[in-house]
């Protein structure tokens, strides 16, 4: 990677990715997949910095970098069109095991996909799920702002499992706000129709899919898995001060929902004013946090989607796109397009 763009990468993902944690079992399955691929663990685990002990390790935290880290390295040693899908075809249920089962243990379709948002945490996906279940077809709308191989694996990934277990009934769409490699190919992979720049990331359902119950359900199982589960969770997640809880809030609403402080307030349970006083204490403000999401999520999407500056701008919540253009000049010191342009020219290199 050229100096420039080490530089202005880094200061889009070291906030996001290098100075959190992740939770080592969550990285396991997915490296269990790239090996089915035919890469090698051990290289792909080095140019994340870590090791088999690392990951083998039940109770090792992570960086959220090691995951981009690790299918940069694949790209580059052998690049692959849809490597969300390949790996998502790769990934059997149980390769996360409590997760999986706790799923699966579910009465219906929705009930598990809201099990799946509920404990997604734990194997540290950044993915944020919101249900539009009063809908029909019934949306489910999945946010990870700039985190483009975060959410086609997560979307992919879920219809995988799902219309395994349920032996093809469910019939399911797949949306995407970008356009990933080869359409066609995951469509006929899946056997989903797929609609690329469609506005959203995520995928519908029928309402008869939603309600349909489950082989597995096993209200015993999933009552043992959610205690397991909860205490995990609370081994996993330190309690959250207002900035990080208030953080994940606007993760999940930036692309798809109100980011006003009155609408945040009100869903944290607490007053504007409230909110702002808590965000001073812990050494920030509502605007700023607001901006440093925009700002990691803007870089994202230029580095890993082809959605034009103004379809990013548009995401991201800004009326015009040279509102967006100021923006991205302050953060970064070049346009959304010199961003882009500088990291495809850095990859070009790398992988020759």
């Amino acid at each position: 990677m050229t100096a420039r763009v080490k530089e202005l990468t880094d200061r889009a993902t070291e906030t996001a990715d290098r100075a959190r944690t992740q939770p080592a079992h969550g990285l396991r399955g997915l490296l269990e997949a790239f090996t089915r691929l035919g890469y090698d663990a051990e290289d792909l685990l080095a140019a994340a910095g870590l090791t088999r002990a690392d990951v083998s390790d039940p109770d090792a935290l992570l960086p959220c970098s090691s995951i981009p880290d690790i299918c940069a390295r694949s790209q580059r040693v052998r690049p692959m069109k849809n490597l969300a899908l390949r790996l998502a075809l790769e990934t059997p249920i149980g390769a996360f095991p409590l997760l999986d089962y706790l799923v699966l243990s579910s009465d219906t379709v929705g009930d598990a996909f809201r099990q799946l948002a509920r404990y997604l945490g734990l194997v540290g996906s950044p993915i944020v799920f919101a249900f539009h279940d009063e809908e029909e077809p019934v949306r489910v709308v999945l946010s990870a702002p700039g985190n483009v191989f975060a959410v086609e694996y997560t979307a992919l990934l879920s219809v995988v499992h799902m219309r395994r277990e349920t032996e093809g009934e469910v019939a399911a769409s797949i949306h995407f706000a970008h356009r990933p490699d080869d359409v066609r190919e995951i469509e006929q992979r899946l056997g989903c129709p797929v609609r690329a720049e469609d506005g959203w990331d995520g995928f519908s359902l029928s309402r008869d899919s939603w309600a349909r119950r489950l082989p597995r359900r096993d209200p015993i199982l999933r009552a043992l898995l959610e205690r397991q589960a909860e205490d995990a969770a609370g081994r996993l997640n330190a309690p959250q001060d207002e900035r990080s809880r208030l953080r994940r809030l606007l993760v999940g609403r930036l692309t798809t929902g109100d980011v006003r402080i009155e609408a945040a307030a009100r869903e944290l349970g607490t007053t504007p004013r409230t909110l702002q006083r808590r965000l001073a204490e812990a050494g920030t403000s509502y605007q700023d946090l607001l901006e440093e999401i925009r700002r990691e999520a803007a870089a994202g999407y230029m580095r890993q989607s082809d959605l034009s500056a103004g379809q990013v701008g548009y995401l991201l919540g800004y009326s015009e796109p040279a509102a967006f253009h100021r923006a991205f000049k302050k953060w970064f010191g070049v346009t959304p397009v010199e961003y882009r342009n500088l990291a495809h020219s850095s990859e070009r290199k790398e992988g020759g």
